[in-house]
């Protein structure tokens, strides 16, 4: 098994759009996690740990996710939030990355490439809002409750209960395995999102902003995108449809491979994250 000694550092640092959490761990050229709703940068803990013999990893929490702290004024849309991590990469003086996103995660990332082609040296895209399948239908109830006020009391309910968050009525349908996600990660997720009433604000904001007009926005700039690009895809997952791997693949010229997981859901990267991590490092030896 790959990976090294070290652990993982927890930093802040300063930007226009707040004071961005993150992890990081291992040298060498940067590779960027970003992580999509109601997660945070604890996603991708096993890339860290596994890949940081070849890599600089470093995975950050969005806006109004995780440890970042937000004005309640800033703008926390999926188009925000990619500007952000250039703003992020500016502070640490970082001039190009391998950009790995998941979920909305992979939507923010898909919006970064199209607008700051010349900092991605690599992308990797999996199960992610894509073109008009934003926010999935499968999402929307969720959405519904936040929408008429129930957000904190869902919160609230998930964190007391973690069977709640490992349900179908829940998160459940994300795992494969929902059985096996523990308690803890669970705590490491949703707390944040709970530490203040503005906290809780700025989660309920970003959730109104889901509108699949920003990928859109950028469809023309996917067909002009040459960095190398892998799209891996669990076929298992109720939000992001197979198709939508064929779609990205196709839509974006410098795709290299499409990979599917079978039988894997949404939050592979954590689940299966040897399977993930093996293509993750072959597919950055081939863009070298």
């Amino acid at each position: 098994m790959h990976g090294n000694l070290s652990s993982p550092t927890r930093q802040f640092v300063d930007t226009a759009s707040g004071r961005i959490a993150y992890a990081e761990q291992g040298a060498g050229p940067v590779a960027l996690f970003v992580h999509g709703v109601l997660l945070n940068s604890h996603l991708w803990r096993h890339q860290l740990a596994h890949l940081s013999d070849m890599r600089r990893c470093i995975a950050l929490d969005i806006l109004a996710h995780g440890d970042t702290e937000i004005d309640a004024a800033q703008d926390v849309s999926v188009t925000a939030n990619a500007h952000m991590l250039a703003q992020f990469l500016d502070a640490l003086d970082i001039d190009r990355v391998d950009l790995v996103g998941n979920d909305s995660g992979g939507g923010i990332a898909q919006i970064f490439a199209a607008l700051y082609p010349q900092r991605v040296r690599s992308l990797t895209l999996t199960d992610c809002d894509t073109h008009d399948n934003w926010p999935p239908e499968a999402f929307k109830p969720f959405l519904a409750t936040a929408a008429a006020g129930g957000l904190r009391d869902l919160l609230d309910a998930m964190l007391a209960d973690k069977a709640i968050y490992r349900s179908t009525q829940a998160l459940g349908p994300a795992y494969q395995q929902p059985e096996n996600l523990s308690d803890a990660s669970i705590e490491t997720y949703l707390r944040p999102l709970v530490r203040s009433e503005q906290r809780t604000r700025d989660f309920q904001r970003f959730l109104g902003q889901f509108d699949n007009s920003h990928t859109l926005a950028i469809e023309s700039r996917l067909k002009t995108l040459q960095a190398p690009t892998l799209i891996a895809w669990g076929t298992d997952d109720i939000y992001f449809d197979l198709r939508w791997s064929h779609w990205l693949a196709a839509t974006i010229p410098g795709t290299r491979k499409r990979v599917e997981f079978e039988a894997a859901r949404i939050f592979f990267p954590e689940e299966r994250w040897a399977e993930f991590n093996s293509e993750l490092r072959a597919h950055w030896q081939a863009s070298a």
